[in-house]
């Protein structure tokens, strides 16, 4: 456990990362099959709210370099999960859209940290579990000033 005198945003940092890498350690140890790394993880993710997406739009959402999408979308492309089409808005651009197959992997990958999760939260007494339920609200929220440029 962190220092309790700790800043709070040390200290959800902390928290933040132990729970992405104990979630991502299990996943992979309980579901061997999956494979993905997460950045492609998280472009399924958008694709699935946001498709079809410009590359460049994707970059921008992702806060990354557009030759680095360009590049992970190159493989999902090769892997099946995503399409690239002609940008019906500008025919000299290319969009990128989510595939049946992408979708298959997005919803196995979820329910797999879903289970995953649903596990953990048992194994909690009744006090956390409604300790960690009422904190999603403001962690929600927290995630939205986080993705505003803005902040």
């Amino acid at each position: 456990m962190s220092d309790a005198s700790a800043p709070d945003s040390r200290l959800l940092t902390e928290a933040v990362t132990r729970l992405r890498r104990a979630l991502r350690a299990s996943i992979r140890t309980d579901y061997p099959w999956e494979t993905l790394p997460m950045a492609q993880i998280e472009l399924l993710q958008v694709l699935a709210e946001h498709s079809p997406a410009r590359i460049g739009d994707l970059a921008t959402r992702q806060r990354l370099a557009v030759s680095t999408v360009s590049g992970l979308i190159g493989q999902m492309i090769n892997s099946g999960l995503v399409a690239r089409d002609v940008d019906p808005a500008d025919r000299r651009a290319s969009v990128v859209t989510l595939t049946a197959a992408g979708r298959d992997q997005l919803t196995a990958w979820a329910q797999a940290h879903e289970r995953r999760l649903d596990d953990a939260l048992e194994a909690l007494d009744g006090t956390d579990r409604a300790a960690v339920r009422a904190a999603l609200p403001a962690l929600f929220r927290l995630a939205e000033h986080l993705d505003d440029p803005g902040t």
